[in-house]
């Protein structure tokens, strides 16, 4: 079975950066691009960012566009967020996931394998 485990998350000001984590466990991580997603309360889930398996093509919500990056080391089983400009409406549990499919697609159901999360929670 595969492991998806975040880290790097925490209290960071309004303006901040904060960089997460995402390391794959018994996964073979090269073949699946990789996503973000978050969840504030009362909120359903949403789609951050996106990033192919090669890291060749990536893909940002409109929210986080220009302030939010993705990147991955394959060689490290590992996926990252780094967020920059943070805005207290960023503060969200967020959660990486694995898509088998050979895109870098924005819908849950199309992530296949989960992480259980981070908080990341923005001061103002």
């Amino acid at each position: 079975q595969v492991q998806l485990v975040e880290s790097g998350g925490g209290l960071v000001q309004a303006g901040g950066s904060r960089r997460l984590s995402c390391a794959a466990s018994v996964l073979p991580f090269s073949i699946y691009g990789m996503g973000w997603f978050r969840q504030a309360p009362a909120k359903e889930r949403e789609f951050v960012a996106a990033i192919d398996r090669f890291g060749y093509n990536t893909n940002y919500a409109d929210s986080v566009k220009g302030r939010f990056a993705i990147s991955r080391d394959n060689a490290k089983n590992t996926v990252y967020l780094q967020m920059n400009s943070l805005k207290p409406e960023d503060t969200a549990v967020y959660y990486c996931a694995a898509t088998a499919v050979i895109a870098v697609p924005s819908t849950a159901p199309m992530y296949r394998y989960w992480g259980q999360g981070t908080q990341v929670t923005v001061s103002s």
